[in-house]
């Protein structure tokens, strides 16, 4: 029977997005995308762009849902990407990542464990992001030791038992 700790997750299949005003066009953009190639795609909304909504409204619910394994992993936006990173990283357990280039996208996962992508909706553009979230979802945790033990003590900050 194979060692569970070399073994590879299962891929991501429920994918979560959200986003404000700011990232409105391309969360519409991702999810599509994200349905064409197969994945089951939960929207957090917003489902129209407000220009006075708040990014924490749509961010938090999908960091909370990534957190309790409803949804495999996240994708959130807003304009810069940078609030939709420091929301989504409040809540515990969520390993968010603002992203704009490919060897991040798949490495903050393979390295540390990274289950939200954070992306600019006026800065990256949509054939960008797509490729960054393709990579982002293809990349799995290496479960490498080193790693294992840096995500241990991100744990006990949080508060939380290590997870195996």
């Amino acid at each position: 029977m194979p060692d569970s700790r070399t073994m590879l997750p299962s891929p991501p299949k429920r994918i979560g997005v959200a986003a404000d005003h700011g990232g409105f066009e391309s969360k519409e953009y991702l999810a599509g995308m994200l349905r064409e190639a197969g994945y089951d795609v939960v929207d957090f909304g917003d489902s129209q762009p407000e220009p006075d909504d708040d990014y924490p409204d749509f961010v938090v619910p999908l960091a909370l849902a990534v957190a309790r394994g409803e949804v495999d992993r996240g994708v959130a936006i807003c304009g810069s990407g940078v609030g939709a990173c420091i929301a989504a990283n409040k809540v515990p357990g969520v390993r968010a990542c603002l992203i704009h280039e490919s060897f991040s996208a798949h490495q903050g996962v393979e390295d540390d464990d990274m289950n939200v992508i954070c992306l600019g909706g006026r800065v990256v553009a949509n054939a960008l992001a797509w490729e960054l979230v393709r990579a982002f979802l293809q990349a799995r945790f290496s479960g490498a030791e080193r790693h294992r033990r840096r995500l241990a003590k991100i744990s006990r900050l949080e508060g939380r038992e290590a997870e195996s």
